[in-house]
């Protein structure tokens, strides 16, 4: 087995590395950005995906078995579609540089929740409703990926949900931060539920749909998350505790609203990232839970609770430096 990732250097791609790399599996990561793990410098080539000679000469070179397309902008800051060529003529570019390798077996390409709003329940894989520029390029992407020809061998679109642990960013980042700093308020009133995923569970998903057979998911679409909603009270209860930080208050949602207006005001004046704005309240407040009966048919049994995700995430955040001298 042979492993080609694009946007390795990210956080799902870095712990996909991580994963593979402790099978002994050779695999190869093209990123424009260098690895956020030092231990993968190694098996990194710096190529933007746009480059599309360049990305086909690496991927003839390499001769990969098996390819995940993970390469993306994934902001939702772009001001016009172009702003997000690499989700469209990126995949395009993926899907030249495969077709005429036969060696590759399998091809999955990541995609997102967000081809769909918050809390909308699309009535299939065909059915989208994107509410930003970047979900609007997830669309174009999927059409492109199933509208080819080129594509020699089975392929997988899958649909990350929300994803955190090890290695993330920003949002899910800032929101152990918080819990953290004591800076964290529970919304009072509200009981959310969201479909989030442990970024553990979703590499080993990611696997299973590599090596599954290939009739049971060639040109399907699969959401990956774990399957249990998280109810993001408890959840961040748990944090707290394993964090051992300041118990979790409550703060009316009038508040939220006034500070979201107010960090919606700051961004219209150029401060680009305000801790909390109306599409992010609004994210807040809203069950966002998904069916993952068709992957998990697939993958089975998840490898990670959420303790035990949590443990793992907040022992990273310790050996990162994330968590000292924090009160």
């Amino acid at each position: 087995m042979k492993i080609l990732v694009t946007g390795g250097s990210g956080f799902i791609g870095t712990n996909l590395l991580d994963f593979y790399l402790k099978l002994g599996v050779e695999i190869l990561n093209l990123d424009i950005s260098s690895p956020r793990n030092s231990q993968h410098f190694s098996f990194w080539h710096k190529v933007n995906i746009l480059d599309k000679d360049k990305l086909i000469e690496e991927v003839k070179t390499f001769s990969p078995t098996h390819v995940f397309h993970l390469a993306a902008r994934t902001d939702i800051e772009g001001k016009n579609i172009k702003d997000y060529s690499v989700n469209i003529q990126g995949v395009e570019n993926i899907i030249s540089a495969i077709s005429n390798i036969r060696s590759i077996q399998r091809a999955i390409f990541a995609s997102s929740r967000l081809v769909c709003k918050i809390a909308y329940q699309p009535k299939d894989e065909f059915d989208y409703f994107p509410t930003t520029l970047y979900g609007e390029s997830k669309v174009l992407g999927e059409k492109i990926v199933r509208a080819s020809k080129d594509i020699v061998c089975p392929w997988v679109l899958v649909r990350p949900t929300s994803i955190w642990g090890p290695w993330f960013d920003v949002p899910y980042r800032d929101f152990f931060l918080a819990i953290a700093k004591g800076s964290y308020f529970h919304p009072d009133g509200y009981n959310v539920s969201k479909s989030y995923g442990f970024v553990g569970n979703t590499v080993f998903q990611l696997h299973k749909l590599l090596i599954v057979p290939a009739e049971r998911i060639s040109g399907k679409t699969f959401y990956l998350g774990d399957y249990a909603p998280a109810n993001i009270r408890n959840m961040a209860d748990r944090i707290q505790e394993t964090i051992e930080a300041r118990k979790i208050k409550t703060i009316p949602v009038f508040i939220l609203r006034f500070l979201a207006s107010s960090g919606d005001l700051f961004k219209l004046l150029g401060w680009r990232k305000p801790p909390l704005t109306s599409f992010r309240l609004n994210n807040l407040l809203t069950d966002m839970i998904y069916d993952f009966s068709s992957v998990r048919s697939i993958t089975g049994e998840l490898p990670y609770s959420l303790d035990e995700g949590i443990k793992v995430t907040v022992d990273w955040m310790r050996r990162n430096g994330d968590l000292i001298n924090l009160p």
